[in-house]
């Protein structure tokens, strides 16, 4: 309880850097610069752009460029697995470029405190940022978040819950986001599986490598859902993905080889050894 305490009410004094007018003011210059860069036609790779903010890697940078290129059609986000939503890959938006919606998350300490730290620490030109608690399944998640007030197209759609995320995305209708960016299991490397689905998983489970889906399930299921995959962070989990009709002429479709040229994947995909003869799922489309 202690460190809880302490995270909720000192969490601002490590953070607050980030949300200062300096901070702000570069942000809109980027803005402004990427935003020319396409008025000229001289767009770079979406993985140049990465720049962390608030997110744990490049996510804020990624997210941002691809949001500008869009003209920012809708500023909603979800977000789950999203612990206190303060280092999160929706928390930029909401700050520097007006994005509201929702941060889901099972930790219920966790949710307390960034309703504090949001509540406290407002964006004044954009609704209040919503808190859900709920252990998310694929069975409920169409019904938290419309019973959490969204529904139809959003801007973002973030999913990083260690463990189902691949059954969880599959099984989402309510909403229709633009941009998704969900963590892949790249210790699966360029294998097409999926650790079986399980409503009552809690990570670490019976393994710590054993949940979620490879990059190469989880982009199959992006095309089946109408996206197609343009980035992901450098060390090649968190891939992103765009709605199949959206820039079509200035962000292009990648591998999703030449997104686990890391050097760290090789460490990892050693660790699929232990679960490799493990049951396994692949699904066809």
């Amino acid at each position: 309880m202690l460190k809880h305490y302490l995270k909720k009410y000192l969490k601002y004094y490590k953070v607050r850097g980030k949300m200062n007018l300096s901070v702000n003011l570069r942000q809109q210059r980027l803005y402004l610069h990427y935003q020319d860069m396409q008025k000229e036609g001289a767009l770079c790779s979406v993985q140049d752009t990465g720049l962390k903010v608030f997110s744990q890697f490049e996510e804020d940078g990624m997210l941002l460029y691809l949001f500008v290129l869009l003209d920012m059609p809708n500023r909603t986000f979800i977000e789950f697995g999203s612990d206190d939503g303060i280092n999160s890959n929706s928390a930029n938006l909401h700050y520097h470029h007006r994005f509201s919606g929702l941060f889901m998350d099972g930790n219920m300490q966790a949710l307390e405190r960034g309703a504090y730290f949001f509540g406290r620490h407002q964006n004044t030109h954009k609704s209040p940022v919503v808190f859900k608690h709920a252990m998310i399944t694929a069975e409920n998640i169409n019904e938290l978040i419309k019973d959490a007030g969204f529904e139809g197209e959003i801007g973002l759609l973030s999913i990083d819950i260690d463990g189902n995320d691949y059954w969880v995305w599959k099984a989402m209708e309510v909403v229709k986001p633009l941009i998704v960016i969900i963590e892949t299991h790249n210790e699966f490397g360029m294998n097409d599986i999926i650790v079986p689905y399980d409503p009552e998983y809690m990570y670490p489970g019976k393994h710590p490598t054993y949940h979620g889906a490879s990059p190469v399930a989880m982009t199959k299921l992006a095309n089946h859902k109408g996206y197609r995959l343009v980035g992901a962070n450098e060390l090649g989990f968190n891939f992103i993905f765009i709605r199949e009709d959206l820039l079509v002429d200035e962000v292009p479709t990648v591998s999703v080889e030449s997104l686990l040229q890391h050097p760290s994947n090789k460490e990892a995909q050693a660790r699929f050894e232990a679960v490799k003869d493990w049951e396994f799922v692949t699904e066809e489309f």
